[in-house]
């Protein structure tokens, strides 16, 4: 195994997306409350390790499974291109479980001053759920990754849990429930891109896999990727009206040409030109979620 074939099976071009959801609860946190650096950053990197997780477990179960053949029109990565065995993947795997676990830990530590606490058992418990849903999607004999079920837990642990648990442990303050339209807006946009990934991956996918994209066929998956990043525009905007009303609230607008660019895409490529639409898709997410907090937290910014 080489660094290299490691980097490249980490999959750092997907960071930007789990992170989106974390750094928006954090921001809108930091808005309403006093957040310390040090919880920000841990939770930061709690997420990364848990992404790597899942990126290396999908990797492994799609290769241990079959999926991953010559024929696979996405990306060829350590595993599935020859330069790192299951062995190594194994290896690797277990490093980033003893990181998430490692750095989880930490985090409730520094954010709550002890482990022994309700909130922090209730994390904890959090926590080992998310290392098995990363784990979970594609390893094992029944993973809910091959019953059609990605696109749930996707909307769940990257948008819901992502933005409404960081805001939790970054203020320890239960989020208001208008805090469930973002967390869910970035959930729909997450579920986007694994949509696209779907939708690209289709002609393998059919031998083994149930996927969303599938079930719904070609035109039907680019309707529902429609539906998908209209719906979460809805929800955020929804979400900036309901909140007293400024300018800066509306910052991540400027983001929209970005989708609408994505979704053009989404209509006019097919197999591995799709490709592109995925960081496209991600890059624009972040950048959203970064304008989107900024905008609320710019009086505290500016001593206002």
């Amino acid at each position: 195994m080489t660094f290299r074939a490691a980097l490249r099976s980490m999959r750092l071009r997907t960071l930007p997306l789990s992170l989106s959801g974390v750094v928006l609860g954090i921001l809108l946190a930091v808005a309403d409350y006093h957040v310390r650096p040090a919880t920000a950053v841990l939770i930061m990197l709690t997420t990364v390790c848990l992404q790597i997780l899942s990126n290396l477990s999908n990797e492994l179960g799609d290769v241990l499974h079959g999926t991953d053949t010559a024929d696979r029109q996405g990306p060829r990565y350590g595993l599935n291109g020859g330069e790192m065995t299951v062995r190594d993947m194994r290896l690797l795997i277990g490093l980033f479980v003893a990181l998430s676990i490692a750095f989880g830990l930490w985090m409730i530590k520094v954010s709550y001053g002890t482990l022994l606490c309700m909130d922090g058992v209730c994390l904890m418990l959090l926590g080992a759920a998310a290392i098995l849903g990363a784990m979970k999607y594609t390893l094992g004999r029944n993973p809910y990754g091959y019953r059609g079920l990605g696109d749930l837990f996707v909307f769940l642990f990257f948008g819901l849990v992502s933005v409404l648990g960081s805001y939790f442990v970054a203020s320890h303050a239960f989020p208001h429930p208008f805090l469930l339209l973002p967390a869910s807006a970035i959930g729909c946009f997450s579920v986007g891109v694994l949509n696209v990934n779907n939708i690209r991956d289709m002609k393998t996918d059919a031998a083994n896999r149930t996927t969303v994209a599938l079930r719904l066929g070609p035109k039907g998956a680019r309707i529902y990727q429609t539906v998908l990043i209209v719906l979460g525009w809805v929800l955020l905007l929804t979400f900036s009206f309901l909140r007293y009303l400024d300018p800066w609230h509306f910052l991540f607008v400027i983001t929209l040409p970005l989708y609408v660019m994505h979704l053009r895409g989404v209509w006019k490529r097919k197999d591995r030109e799709l490709d592109p639409m995925l960081p496209l898709l991600v890059s624009a997410t972040f950048l959203l979620a970064l304008l989107m907090g900024f905008g609320y937290t710019v009086f505290l910014l500016s001593g206002v």
